[in-house]
């Protein structure tokens, strides 16, 4: 099982739709795949159902006695979903004094492993808010892989060294007295999303990350992703279900298949 965090900065980059349709396109090679919202704008739940506010995600965050078991719904094949609760951000700023407060998640995975079944899945694919707070140290906390999209914009590879360095900080923070070692063992890659071919600041992006190895892949910007939005599915899905998106969007699914068989040979 291979647990990985998509975490941004900043919003507005392509985290949501990037979890959406890597963990569809990896139900449909066969893989059991379970989506977790961490996210308090809860767009990935959205997406297949509307939000509640029962046997959330944010059980893992709450006091003992007020714990409810978490409800895991599928969603498509191969696919399940945690879903998100939109108060996550006022439950996490009642955390600010547990002394447990980034390693919350963590022991969650741990307590319900088997309750829940959850060595059943071969990916878990956890949907952060993009900041870097106690919600997302947690995940970051618990996850193999940390995927991070980073876009050709004024700052958008600035904030490529900005994750680098507070991940190194958070590192160095969350360790183990007994040995030294951190806990914080996640790998970090970066995903170009919504690159544009023809515009002067993406040729620019694309030449900064040319021979950066911390770069998994690359993905063009496309307005189908915005069209499988909207349908609330994913471009697999949609193309899957409409001949007409297929046949006109064929050469670009095929592209797409191909960036996430590369994202999926990273993160083995």
């Amino acid at each position: 099982m291979k647990i990985i965090t998509f975490s941004a900065i900043k919003g507005g980059v392509g985290k949501t739709t990037l979890t959406l349709n890597y963990g569809d396109w990896l139900a449909k090679q066969g893989k059991k795949v379970l989506l977790l919202d961490l996210d308090h704008q809860c767009n990935l739940t959205t997406v297949f159902e509307k939000t509640r506010r029962d046997h959330t995600i944010a059980e893992a965050f709450k006091d003992e006695e007020e714990v409810q078991q978490v409800i895991i719904d599928n969603v498509a094949p191969n696919l399940d979903l945690i879903a998100g609760f939109i108060d996550l951000d006022i439950l996490s700023s009642r955390l600010e004094n547990n002394s447990n407060k980034e390693m919350m998640l963590f022991m969650w995975f741990k307590n319900n492993m088997d309750t829940l079944k959850l060595d059943q899945y071969d990916y878990i694919l956890i949907d952060a808010h993009p900041d870097f707070g106690t919600l997302t140290k947690n995940a970051i906390a618990v996850s193999d892989y940390l995927l991070s999209p980073i876009t050709p914009s004024e700052h958008g590879y600035n904030a490529k060294f900005d994750l680098e360095t507070r991940l190194d900080k958070f590192r160095k923070s969350l360790f183990d007295y007994r040995t030294g070692e951190t806990y914080v063992d996640a790998k970090l890659y970066f995903i170009g999303n919504m690159v544009k071919h023809n515009t002067n600041m993406s040729r620019d992006f694309l030449k900064h990350i040319a021979d950066d190895e911390t770069v998994a892949t690359v993905v063009p910007e496309r307005e189908l992703f915005n069209k499988a939005t909207a349908k609330h599915t994913s471009i697999f899905e949609l193309a899957q279900k409409d001949d007409f998106i297929y046949k006109q969007n064929k050469k670009f699914i095929d592209q797409a298949n191909q960036l996430f068989q590369d994202l999926e040979n990273k993160v083995q």
